[in-house]
This record gives C-alpha cells, structure tokens and sequence, in this order.
C-alpha cells in the first residue's frame, strides 16, 4: 500500500483511504514538501486504522462474493442455469406486463453492480451473484432493468415506473443492501 501526492487547484490538505488501501493526498499547488510530509506524518494513526478498516471491509466482500464457487467450468455452468431459471420467467412476465422487450440477456460474474441495461441495443446483464439474494429481491433487479428499456435515468419517471410495476423496490433494495452489508460492511 503506497502514498499517493497530487498537487491539485485546492484551497487545503486532505486525504482519503481508497479501496485497495491505498492513501490519496490531495495538495494545493505550490505547498512545501515539509508541509505535507508533517500533515501525513500527523495523520499516521489515522492512516493505519482506515487501512485496517479497509482491509477488513476488502475481506468480507470477498467473504460474501465466495459464496458463490464460480472457479470451475462446472460451477459456472450450475450457476448460470440456476440464474437462467429464476431469472427468464421474471424477465418474461414482467417484459409482457410492461410491454417491453430486452434485445438479449446475459450473465456474468460481475461484482460492481447486480444489472446493466443498455438502453441503445436494449440488451441487459445480470450478475451471476444475484444468486447469493432472495427471489424477491432479484425480482426488484429485474424490474429496474427493465424500467431502463421505458426510462434510461433515475428520474421521477423511472421512480413512478418501479413503483407501478413493482411496488416492494424500496424495501427490496433496503433488503439487498442489508444482505450485502452484513457481509460488507461499506
């Protein structure tokens, strides 16, 4: 884990944990390199607990993330028929219900967001560890998926969409997030 200095257009010294541990100084331009030395030198307490933190936080995503085996062809293949199996026939009714149509639907190991529509070619993704939830709130990815198809953003519109087709998103999205940080802590 290393220091990373930036001088930057900025009225004061700070500096955050990223998420491989990492410490990102920010500079203002021109500040002394005694100065900013002496300011990491005063926050070296704070540096090792927020890299503690992070390292723990690092452990229990990977903790929650495995599992699910994915490390074997055959593990790949078990989950993506279970994904294929809970997730077509929610794609297919709430598709009718809402009168949309995805152009494709794929499956991937994906751990920085559970669904991706793309709304130019229509096609959407789901991560294969939406596996690791309850059905009802991998029912919630589905129907924010596929509200993309009707509303691209996060707007009123898309809130009023999910709201329609899926009344419970809030308290499935409270849910999954709950799930996720009992694992991780974030």
């Amino acid at each position: 884990m290393s220091i990373v200095i930036t001088y930057r257009r900025t009225s004061r010294l700070s500096m955050r944990i990223v998420k491989n541990g990492d410490v990102h100084v920010s500079v203002p331009i021109g500040m002394p390199k005694e100065k900013v030395e002496a300011f990491i030198d005063e926050h070296r307490e704070w540096i090792a607990k927020a890299r503690e933190r992070t390292l723990e936080r690092l452990k229990q995503r990977a903790d929650f993330y495995n599992r699910l085996p994915l490390s074997t062809k055959a593990q790949a293949e078990e989950a993506l028929t279970k994904l294929k199996a809970l997730i077509g026939p929610m794609v297919e009714r709430h598709s009718k219900a809402m009168g949309v149509k995805p152009s494709c639907i794929t499956y991937k190991p994906t751990i920085s967001r559970w669904g991706v529509c793309n709304v130019k070619d229509k096609s959407i993704c789901f991560s294969a560890y939406l596996l690791l939830l309850p059905d009802w709130c991998v029912e919630h990815v589905v129907v924010h998926e596929l509200c993309h198809l009707l509303e691209p953003s996060h707007n009123e519109r898309f809130h009023r969409l999910m709201d329609r087709y899926f009344p419970r998103w809030r308290e499935a999205r409270a849910e999954t997030r709950r799930i996720y940080k009992m694992e991780d802590d974030e």
